[in-house]
């Protein structure tokens, strides 16, 4: 999690605490697209693109999320620490696949901390992040978004 997002949750809800996590995963993966697009296979630049609008406007409707819960929304870092160093093809497929993952855990902990509506939207998302992260790594887990891998 960023500094910023650390500060952010900070006093607030679990609610809040989780969609502000899930936010600053957005804008960690909407950063980390931007290389994955630099780096990946011509033959998976539309997928990458694809996904990079996605996380776009997830980010987006995550933001309304927090605004919504009363919280200011975490703003994104200038830039973020890569994993790895993404000099490649493989690295850039590699590095798509740890963003979903990523991303997929934090909406696995907002599933866990909402109710209703939140939470509806917080499984869909998780489920997209799951679906795209299968399509990068070639392999799925037992329970996408959770720590533990199947």
């Amino acid at each position: 999690m960023s500094t910023s997002s650390t500060a952010a949750a900070k006093g607030a809800t679990p609610v809040v605490a989780a969609a502000q996590a899930a936010l600053a995963a957005e804008h960690a993966a909407v950063y980390g697209y931007g290389v994955v697009g630099g780096r990946v296979a011509l033959a998976r630049q539309s997928e990458a693109q694809q996904a990079y609008d996605a996380h776009r406007a997830a980010r987006d409707a995550m933001a309304r999320t927090v605004a919504d819960l009363g919280a200011v929304p975490v703003a994104a870092d200038a830039g973020y620490a890569l994993p790895f160093p993404v000099k490649g093809p493989a690295d850039a497929v590699r590095l798509a696949a740890f963003l979903e993952e990523r991303v997929a855990g934090a909406y696995g902990d907002l599933v866990a901390a909402s109710i209703g509506g939140i939470r509806r939207d917080a499984a869909g998302a998780l489920r997209a992040a799951a679906v795209r992260a299968v399509r990068w790594s070639g392999e799925s887990v037992a329970f996408p978004g959770s720590a533990q891998k199947g």
